[in-house]
């Protein structure tokens, strides 16, 4: 789906100033009618400004994946509101960065307009903001009920041993992006060979088994991950043959393997198990098509938009539950390659144009003020 013209409508708020902070950002169309697209995360403890500026990134992030060009922004944030169209100066250190952030996602648009509104005409997005608020009481009861949840004190202490495998793996962030704190870090992880993918057919809620070469090639991915150590916790799509990928890779760590419904494939429908060529012979209109709008779903499957869905509810739980760690995710095509189109900030042509080899590592980091990076593609250096 392409728009030209959107509205969006952001809100953040802290329950204690600073305390448990969460934001919520939806995006509307021209007419304010109809609902594009919804954004909200539970944010840690910050403050009400930086959940603001939080929610701001968030909505214009998601009218770029919409594809918009002009946006209308509308707060109840008079801060927010004054210091982007420029009358007030920004003095706050802590928002500085997320300033600079929202005025580089600002800069790929057509025109973007700043307007402030009472509080209760931007209802939507502060009920969104209570919700994420709320998902991260929920977050903090987890980890208060499981501590295998919460990441070793090592992985979160910024001032570790430079010899260390934690600071082999987890350096610096990148200075040039203005992200601050230590991130999530993501060690994404597609699955090793199976027939279909030997076959090259589109392979998404089936249950092919990895082959000999499949198993070889999870033997070495876990090797390798292995050496890097520092690994808080292993994720894998419940799909088989990401789980057997997952499970070489726990043995070798020595981490149980925790299953998120959320990484599994893209539900191809009818065209299961067919080929590129085979699914544009079948539905030559559709397929052709689908192969430029994510929010077309294959006969009887997903569309990317809904997976992008699943896949950011799973990006914002690890970034809670695992802060400041590194974290292994098996999974597949779609999903990791989606994982890295919202840490580039970028639209869904990145879904079309990257290529992901069999048990390849990708590294995706999510920062604690919401920035992100993306530090690696695509290695299969080890296999």
């Amino acid at each position: 789906m392409s728009v030209r013209e959107v509205i969006v409508e952001a809100d953040g708020g802290s329950r204690g100033n600073p305390g448990p902070a969460g934001y919520g950002a939806v995006v509307f169309d021209a007419d304010r009618v109809g609902v594009l697209a919804e954004r909200r995360e539970a944010l840690g403890v910050t403050t009400n400004n930086v959940a603001e500026y939080r929610g701001l990134i968030a909505g214009l992030e998601a009218a770029a994946e919409l594809g918009a060009r002009v946006v209308t922004v509308r707060m109840d944030s008079k801060l927010v509101v004054e210091q982007m169209s420029g009358r007030w100066k920004i003095k706050h250190a802590a928002l500085i960065p997320l300033a600079d952030r929202a005025r580089r996602l600002a800069a790929d648009f057509d025109q973007v307009t700043y307007r402030w509104i009472p509080r209760a005409e931007n209802s939507h997005a502060d009920r969104l903001a209570n919700e994420a608020m709320d998902d991260g009481k929920l977050v903090e009861e987890v980890h208060a009920a499981d501590p295998a949840t919460t990441p070793p004190a090592e992985a979160a202490d910024p001032a570790v041993d430079s010899q260390s495998a934690s600071a082999r793996l987890s350096g610096p962030g990148p200075g040039w992006t203005g992200a601050a704190g230590r991130p999530t870090r993501l060690l994404l992880v597609r699955h090793g060979q199976t027939e279909l993918s030997v076959q090259r057919r589109y392979s998404g809620r089936g249950n092919p088994p990895l082959t000999a070469v499949g198993r070889e090639q999870a033997a070495r991915a876990a090797k390798m991950l292995a050496a890097k150590g520092d690994i808080a916790a292993i994720v894998t799509s419940p799909l088989g043959r990401a789980r057997e990928t997952a499970e070489a890779a726990g043995v070798a760590l020595g981490i149980e393997v925790r299953v998120v419904d959320g990484l599994t494939e893209t539900d191809f429908g009818e065209w299961e198990g067919l080929t590129f060529r085979e699914a544009a012979e079948r539905d030559p209109e559709l397929h052709a098509r689908w192969l430029g709008d994510p929010s077309l779903p294959a006969p009887g499957g997903e569309s990317f938009d809904a997976v992008r869905e699943r896949v950011e509810a799973v990006r914002r739980d690890l970034v809670a539950r695992y802060p400041g760690a590194n974290v292994v995710v098996v999974s597949h095509v779609t999903p990791i390659k989606t994982l890295l189109q919202l840490a580039l900030g970028v639209g869904p042509s990145l879904l079309y144009r990257l290529h992901l080899d069999l048990a390849s590592l990708s590294l995706a980091e999510f920062y604690p003020d919401g920035g992100s990076s993306v530090r690696l593609v695509n290695d299969t250096s080890y296999l």
